[in-house]
């Protein structure tokens, strides 16, 4: 059974991804610090709020979370988890994680800000990640902002909201998901489970 941390850092839904986790057979915990003492076979960060913000309630283990992930951790984020993979956000000052190179855009003016509720997914390539999802399938979004890649070959999926945007990040141990997987139902569990198979290896 793989043992997956999920850090709380005071943004993000905690117990409803924990108990995905669970559903799909992992040891879910959720944990205030971020330690390599821990023996974890991943890591989530989910996030919902302010960029900056974020980034400074992360600060005193970030250093923990890089080398543990650049030595090959599988890191998940989620939502405002996800932005902070890059490494800049228009949102707020402040570095994020940088595993990925890009940075965090506001969402057009043109629609609604936030976007809230439901969309579909475009799948650019059929990763681990995405095992088992249709194209097509929908997902559940709540933000105000999305990331710009640098490297798009990172990009496993994309949907549309007044822009094209990453939906789904995959580079090696590295995901991100703009959407909340815990709030997307089947489709969500059917990712998380994926990620779970990927920290069972």
């Amino acid at each position: 059974m793989p043992k997956i941390g999920i850090v709380d850092y005071g943004a993000g839904n905690l117990f409803s991804l924990k108990c995905g986790l669970e559903r799909g057979g992992a040891e879910a915990q959720i944990t205030e610090v971020f330690s390599r003492k821990n023996s974890l076979d991943g890591v989530i960060l989910p996030g919902v709020g302010n960029f900056g913000s974020a980034v400074r309630a992360l600060e005193s283990y970030r250093d923990e979370i890089v080398e543990a992930v650049k030595a090959g951790l599988p890191f998940l984020g989620i939502c405002l988890g996800a932005q902070l993979i890059f490494e800049r956000s228009e949102e707020d000052e402040g570095r994020g994680l940088a595993f990925l190179e890009g940075d965090v855009l506001k969402i057009p003016s043109s629609v609604k800000v936030p976007h809230m509720g439901w969309n579909n997914l475009e799948i650019v390539r059929n990763g681990d990640f995405l095992q088992g999802v249709e194209e097509g399938a929908w997902v559940y979004f709540v933000h105000s902002y999305y990331p710009r890649l640098e490297d798009e070959t990172a990009v496993a999926a994309t949907a549309d909201y007044g822009v094209k945007f990453p939906a789904v990040v995959e580079k090696g141990n590295i995901f991100g998901t703009q959407f909340h997987p815990e709030k997307s139902g089947s489709v969500g569990l059917r990712i998380l489970n994926n990620f779970i198979e990927v920290c069972r290896r």
